[in-house]
C-alpha cells in the first residue's frame, strides 16, 4: 500500500471515530419518566441516542448525581410524580461544557443502579437509574424495573430456595393460595392494542377483579405478584409467588398477533417439548422478551449439580405440569361459555413464566388486545368481570377436585361438605401407575380397580378414571 492510500485509510478512520464522537455528543434527554415499586424507585431518561454516563451519591444533605457526557436537557424535570418516593426534588444543568449534570435530592437513603437501554418497538436509547430502598437487596434485584405506588405496597421479596413444605397437621383449615400476576408492567407495556390500549394496563383491572372475586370464596385466598404499574422481571413473579405460599400461579395476559383478525381466548402451560403449534411458540416468544424490554439485565442461577439440580427438576416439573393442565382445562371451558376460544384444548409452549418447578402454572390470554373488537371489549368492567369469574370457577373446581392436604376445602370435602366429583387423567409420557397413585392420594389397588386393571401396565394417551380420595386433610 503507498504512502497516498494509507494517509487516506488513516483520514477516512478519524472521520468515522469523529462521526462516533458527534453521535454521543448530540444525545439529548428528551424526557424522564418514573416509577415506583414497593421496594425501588425507577427513572428512565428517554435518550436521542446512546450516551456514556456515571451515577455517584452525596452526602450532607442525601442526593444522588448522574452525570451524562454530552448530553443536552430538552425540557424541565419539574412534572415528575414524586408522591410516595425517596426524592424530594430533580433538577439539571450543565456541570461544563460536555457534561449535563442530574441531581436527584432525596428524603432518604437509597442504593442507586444504573444501566443503558438499546432502542425496542416502544422506546428509543434509555438511561435507567433504580433507587433501591434502604434494606431492599439491591445486589440481588437489581434491574427490577418500577411502578406508580399501590395504595397498599407489597413487602419487598428477595429471591430464596423454595422453601421446604412441612408436612399439614390433620386439624389445620388453611387457605388455598393463588398467586395472580398481571403481565408486564412499568417500562414494559406489553402489546398496544387500537386507540393506544395497554395491555399492563387491563390485565391489572383484570387480575385485581379475579382477586377480590376469590377472596370472597371462603377457604381461598389471592395474592396479586404485580400491585401497580411496575416492571418484575420473569423469574422474579414465580419467586414472589412461591414467597407467597401459592398452591396455583395464574399469569393474565391480553396479548397480540401479527394478524388483527386473530380473536379468542387461550390458556397455557408449560411445554416438556415444545410448542403445540406456530401461534403458542410465538406468543411465548414475544412474553419472553418481556425482560429486554423492560430491563430486567442478566438473571445468573446459583452454582448448583447440575445433575442433582435436573433429576430434582425433572421429578418436581411432572407433577406440575399434570396439575397445570388440568387446571388450565376447567378456566378454558369456564371462559368459553362467555367469550370465543382460540384454541379448544389448552396450549403448550415455553414461557418462562410458568417455568416453576414446585407450582403449578398457566398462562391466561384473556383476547387479542390487537383485535378492534375484542380491544373494546378488554376495557369494560363486565366483560373484565365475567373473564374474572370464568377464572375463578375453573380454579375452585380444580381444587374441590383436588383440595391440598391440610386445607379447608380438603376438611370440607373430607366432611362430606362438597362432592367428590369424578376425575380422569390422560396418561402421559414417563408415568406409572404407582406414580399416579401416589399424585392423586389415593391406594393402588382403589386406581386399579377403578379403571379394572389386571395388573400396573398403562399405555401413553390412554385415559384413567381416578377414585375419590379419602382422608385428603391429613398427611
Amino acid at each position: 500500500m503507498g504512502l497516498g492510500m494509507r494517509m487516506r485509510a488513516l483520514v477516512s478512520g478519524l472521520a468515522l471515530m469523529l462521526a462516533a464522537v458527534q453521535v454521543l455528543a448530540a444525545s439529548d434527554v428528551q424526557s424522564v419518566r418514573l416509577w415506583r415499586a414497593p421496594d425501588n424507585t425507577r427513572l428512565v431518561f428517554d435518550l436521542s441516542g446512546p450516551v456514556q454516563h456515571k451515577v455517584f451519591t452525596l452526602t450532607a444533605p442525601d442526593r444522588i448525581v448522574i452525570d451524562v457526557d454530552g448530553g443536552n436537557l430538552s425540557k424541565p424535570l419539574d412534572q415528575l410524580p414524586l408522591k410516595n418516593t425517596p426524592i424530594s426534588g430533580v433538577r439539571a444543568a450543565k456541570y461544563d461544557a460536555d457534561t449535563l449534570r442530574v441531581v436527584i435530592d432525596l428524603t432518604a437513603q437509597v442504593t442507586p443502579k444504573s444501566f443503558t437501554l438499546t432502542p425496542n418497538q416502544q422506546y428509543g436509547h434509555r438511561l435507567v437509574v433504580d433507587l433501591f430502598d434502604s434494606g431492599a437487596d439491591a445486589s440481588s434485584t437489581a434491574n427490577v424495573p418500577a411502578t406508580v405506588t399501590p395504595s397498599t405496597p407489597a413487602a419487598p421479596v428477595s429471591p430464596t430456595l423454595p422453601a421446604l413444605k412441612l408436612p399439614p397437621m390433620p386439624s389445620s383449615k388453611r387457605d388455598i393460595v393463588i398467586a395472580i400476576d398481571a403481565g408486564h408492567g412499568g417500562e414494559d407495556p406489553g402489546a398496544i392494542g387500537p386507540g393506544k390500549v395497554y395491555e399492563k394496563s387491563v390485565v391489572l383491572q383484570i387480575s385485581k377483579e379475579l382477586q377480590r372475586q376469590i377472596n370472597a370464596d371462603k377457604g381461598f385466598r389471592a395474592e396479586l405478584v404485580r400491585t401497580g404499574d411496575y416492571f418484575i422481571p420473569l423469574r422474579k413473579r414465580t419467586e414472589i409467588a412461591r414467597k407467597q405460599g401459592a398452591d396455583l400461579f395464574v399469569s393474565i395476559h391480553a396479548d397480540a398477533a401479527p394478524r388483527s383478525a386473530a380473536y379468542g381466548a387461550s390458556v397455557f402451560a408449560l411445554s416438556d417439548r415444545g410448542a403445540t403449534s406456530e401461534t403458542a411458540r410465538w406468543l411465548a416468544d414475544s412474553e419472553n422478551r418481556s425482560d429486554l424490554i423492560g430491563g430486567a439485565g442478566n438473571v445468573t442461577l446459583g452454582d448448583k449439580d447440575q445433575m442433582l439440580a435436573g433429576v430434582l427438576l425433572d421429578l418436581s416439573m411432572t407433577a406440575s405440569l399434570s396439575s397445570s393442565l388440568n387446571v388450565g382445562q376447567k378456566v378454558l371451558s369456564n371462559m368459553g361459555r362467555i367469550t370465543p376460544l382460540h384454541k379448544q384444548r389448552v396450549e403448550q409452549a415455553g414461557f418462562m413464566v410458568l417455568k416453576s418447578p414446585d407450582i403449578p402454572s398457566i398462562l391466561v390470554e384473556t383476547g387479542f388486545i390487537s383485535n378492534p373488537s375484542e380491544a373494546r371489549k378488554l376495557q369494560t368492567a363486565s366483560h373484565q368481570q365475567s373473564l374474572a369469574r370464568s377464572i375463578h370457577s375453573g380454579v375452585r373446581q380444580f381444587f374441590h377436585e383436588n383440595p391440598p392436604p391440610g386445607t379447608y376445602v380438603a376438611w370440607l370435602r373430607d366432611s362430606g361438605k362438597i362432592a367428590s366429583a369424578p376425575r380422569e387423567h390422560v396418561v402421559r409420557s414417563g408415568e406409572s401407575l404407582a406414580l399416579l397413585a401416589e399424585r392423586y392420594q389415593v391406594s393402588l389397588p382403589a386406581l386399579r380397580s377403578a379403571n379394572s386393571l389386571k395388573n400396573d401396565v398403562i399405555k401413553v394417551g390412554q385415559t384413567l378414571n381416578i377414585p375419590a380420595t379419602t382422608l385428603a386433610a391429613q398427611p
